[in-house]
């Protein structure tokens, strides 16, 4: 417990300062995510390394095929993106001359080819109220019997695979026959649909945090723990996260089904009151200040892209794959579009397969993808 109000309390801390004391007109949140990165689980080495607000998604007509817009606004996605943007830090230490660099790398290079984090290094996740989608519906009121002996009681969506609404807040239960967005679809105004935030933390157990692309370069990275600030109900949390997946089957070397501790705070900052803001923030560590983005159109007030959309993460991935050593058995060129970039990594887009494919032999529903129009685009240098 005193470990986690720890790692709230830092997260808290750091984006007073961020916000001058929380006067900053980006101060406004309805949930605050925070990633802090310990040595073990000494407190004392602890660091705050990156931080996020948002709770709303991209409208459908600003869907972008270049990959200049950012999704998903929720602060828990935005803050896994954020720490995407921190691994790529970390690796381009060592295209450094200077040993010293490496050596302040939370990578080492392994022999065999690609990067492991050094030993000990452990990420815990703080999110100020519970994810949205199931790890919400069910929260504070709910008795954890024996999940088995209670079966027949146990609601029709129980556990279902839900996603977020378009410009709307809340979540619903995947509707079956609706599997494939199309572009042209969204684009003529159907909703776009998003995968749930407890959806897609249930995947980075399994997958990692790391994502697609740089698994090329690095093994999978699980969180440690989550630490959630209000809303929170444990018994329920820990089903949605691991029990939902139990039988995904044997997975290949280095993937795992990551068992997360789970723990709420003490004393949870006070909810704010009104409307959530329209804006999203996030702050990767050696950054200077805040990025702000518009969480209708999914990219900077100024009109400009994130520094976490697809697009920039492509171009660091492609610097990185000229100069480092990967992971993965090299077949040739190097692909030029992002989608082909994606499928360098095998092994996690098999994983993925089989977690899709463990969410529909559960009965929970199919996961649903954004148009595949949305990733066809080139690296422009």
């Amino acid at each position: 417990q005193d470990f986690a109000d720890s790692v709230y309390q830092m997260v808290a801390q750091k984006f007073q300062e961020l916000t001058d004391n929380f006067t900053s007109m980006h101060a406004r949140h309805k949930t605050l995510a925070g990633i802090v990165m310990t040595k073990g689980l000494d407190i004392r080495q602890a660091q705050v390394i990156v931080l996020s607000s948002g709770t709303k998604c991209i409208n459908g007509e600003y869907i972008n095929d270049q990959g200049l817009a950012v999704n998903d606004c929720h602060a828990e996605i935005v803050a896994r993106r954020a720490f995407v943007h921190f691994l790529y830090s970390q690796l381009e230490l060592h295209l450094s001359k200077r040993r010293e660099d490496w050596e302040r790398s939370i990578f080492v290079r392994l022999k065999e080819g690609g990067f492991r984090l050094r030993e000990n290094i452990l990420f815990h996740l703080y999110v100020s109220t519970s994810p949205c989608g199931d790890a919400r519906l069910n929260s504070p009121y709910e008795i954890t019997t024996d999940l088995n002996s209670s079966k027949h009681i146990v609601r029709k969506y129980r556990g279902h695979l839900r996603t977020k609404i378009e410009s709307g807040e809340g979540t619903i239960p995947v509707r079956c026959h609706n599997a494939a967005q199309t572009w042209d679809g969204v684009l003529l105004g159907e909703q776009l649909i998003t995968m749930s935030c407890t959806d897609k933390i249930a995947r980075w157990n399994i997958l990692g945090l790391q994502g697609a692309l740089l698994s090329s370069f690095i093994e999978p990275l699980y969180l440690h723990s989550i630490v959630v600030g209000s809303l929170y109900h444990t018994g329920h949390l820990s089903r949605v996260m691991s029990h939902r997946i139990e039988d995904i089957g044997q997975l290949p070397a280095s993937y795992r089904r990551n068992q997360l501790l789970l723990s709420g705070v003490s004393h949870a900052g006070a909810r704010q009151p009104g409307k959530s803001p329209g804006f999203s923030v996030n702050w990767v560590l050696g950054s200077a200040e805040l990025e702000v983005i518009n969480a209708t159109t999914g990219k900077r007030s100024c009109g400009g892209p994130s520094r976490l959309c697809k697009h920039m993460f492509f171009t660091r991935w492609a610097k990185l794959h000229g100069k480092l050593s990967t992971r993965v058995p090299s077949h040739g060129e190097m692909p030029s579009v992002y989608s082909e970039a994606k499928l360098v990594a095998q092994t996690y887009q098999s994983v993925k397969q089989q977690l899709f494919k463990a969410f529909q032999k559960a009965g929970l529903g199919t996961w649903v993808k954004k148009p595949p129009e949305q990733d066809q685009f080139l690296l422009t240098v």
